[in-house]
């Protein structure tokens, strides 16, 4: 029997006896159903999946995945997360870290931001090469259909094997996840998935993604639980909200979204902020760690920066707002909690609650900067804002961000309000319109 002429269960039984044979069945249906035919050795969920992905604006031709945070930036936020308590573990378990080890451990937060990778020097290197690092972002509106963004999904173990992917790039690649839920409530913290090359993949990847998931589950009883939703205790779109604790005797009130940019100590009066005061702020609460001088120097002025003139910027702030914050490095005081309208949007998208998210997001951060350091924060915010619009499966709140200023050039988001409405809907015609005239400027 040819493999063309096989059933879906007949070819699925190639997986593992002839993992090459199979994977050619699958290029072979995922071109088809790519090109409007869908293949009967596809099954219909994971068509549906990839047409979410696509109406998302997800190209099985381009790899790059969305990256909500830098690799270093994401390894300095997996220190406080909460699985970090398992990792250990995990890595005794699941890991190989053998100059011929072919499989990656992947742990990734509960939106499929990968916060670990553990594997050999060459498993690393080929993901490297799809970007599969630290910060990106796996969901299905990340980078399309996979294993991890199925167990986000479907809130199941997932396996995918070669052209199951819809990125053609992830074809050599078989991967196995399933999710981590907290013992106590039943929410997704995380995603445990293991990825490799097709060939090595065997019928006990799922066995073993399942164990390690057990055992994660079991040693999150003695961890205790994290400061909000999600398992995460320090930022999300690029703002640390401080060096907060309980027992903080003040609090900073940063508002950073928009052109106005202001500052309140304890409830006080609103004080006006210069640009460049603000992008400073902006930056100070980017990272808990600090910045010394001349990092912020460069961050600021580029190559003519200097330390000195960062020091009378400080001087400055403290004049208008006290000791808020500290030198060498500079940082946000520990007897300040502070907080910025940019976290609390960050926030509400950390705790799934995205129509507070957008109610809270008014514009984009600091409009007026043409600073680079807050251009990419700024960028971050409103990707991550958009792409939790788009998955919210909320119509109305889709188009609603499509005639606001700051998702004003989402087709993605108009096109798939437009899947769930039906392009004939009323409600779909004015952002229609919009988005015909972006694609008329873009295309002058």
């Amino acid at each position: 029997m040819r493999p063309g002429s096989r059933s879906l269960t007949q070819l699925s039984d190639l997986r593992f006896s002839a993992p090459a044979e199979y994977a050619r069945a699958l290029r072979k249906a995922h071109e088809a159903t790519v090109s409007g035919t869908p293949s009967p050795h596809l099954s219909p969920s994971l068509v549906k999946s990839w047409q979410r992905s696509l109406a998302l604006g997800i190209n099985p031709d381009q790899h790059r995945p969305v990256h909500r945070h830098e690799v270093s930036e994401a390894r300095s936020l997996s220190a406080g997360h909460r699985l970090a308590a398992v990792m250990p573990a995990l890595s005794q378990l699941l890991a190989d870290e053998t100059a011929t080890g072919r499989h990656l451990l992947i742990v990734t937060d509960h939106q499929g931001e990968v916060l670990w990778r553990v594997g050999s020097k060459q498993a690393l290197k080929l993901a490297d090469s799809l970007e599969f690092v630290e910060g990106a972002d796996w969901s299905e509106s990340g980078v399309g259909t996979n294993a991890i963004s199925e167990a986000l999904v479907t809130g199941a173990p997932a396996q995918l094997f070669s052209a199951e992917h819809l990125v053609r790039t992830h074809h050599d690649w078989a991967c196995t996840a399933s999710p981590i839920r907290d013992p106590l409530t039943g929410e997704v913290v995380g995603v445990l998935d293991v990825s490799g090359p097709y060939e090595s993949v065997t019928p006990d990847s799922l066995r073993l993604v399942r164990c390690g998931v057990r055992l994660a589950e079991e040693l999150l009883k003695s961890v205790p639980p994290p400061v909000g939703a999600g398992g995460r205790t320090g930022s999300t779109g690029g703002f640390a909200g401080g060096r907060s604790d309980a027992g903080a005797r003040s609090q900073l009130v940063l508002q950073l979204l928009g052109d106005a940019p202001a500052a309140a100590l304890d409830g006080g009066a609103r004080r006006p902020l210069t640009l460049r005061r603000a992008e400073i702020l902006a930056l100070l609460a980017s990272r808990t760690q600090g910045w010394s001088a001349d990092e912020l120097a460069y961050e600021i002025h580029g190559d003519a920066g200097t330390a000195a003139a960062i020091r009378t910027e400080m001087h400055r702030v403290r004049s208008i707002l006290g000791n808020v914050v500290e030198a060498n490095p500079y940082r946000f005081s520990s007897a300040v909690r502070v907080v910025t309208d940019a976290s609390i949007v960050a926030g509400h998208l950390r705790d799934g609650r995205v129509a507070e998210a957008f109610a809270a997001y008014p514009a984009k951060l600091l409009n007026r900067s043409s600073n680079l350091a807050i251009g990419f924060m700024r960028d971050e915010l409103n990707e991550a804002v958009g792409a939790s619009v788009r998955t919210s499966g909320d119509a109305r709140l889709m188009l609603q961000w499509c005639t606001s200023d700051m998702g004003s050039s989402d087709t993605a988001a108009a096109a798939t309000a437009a899947a769930l409405l039906g392009p004939h809907d009323p409600r779909c015609q004015l952002v229609s319109a919009r988005m015909e005239r972006v694609d008329r400027e873009l295309r002058a």
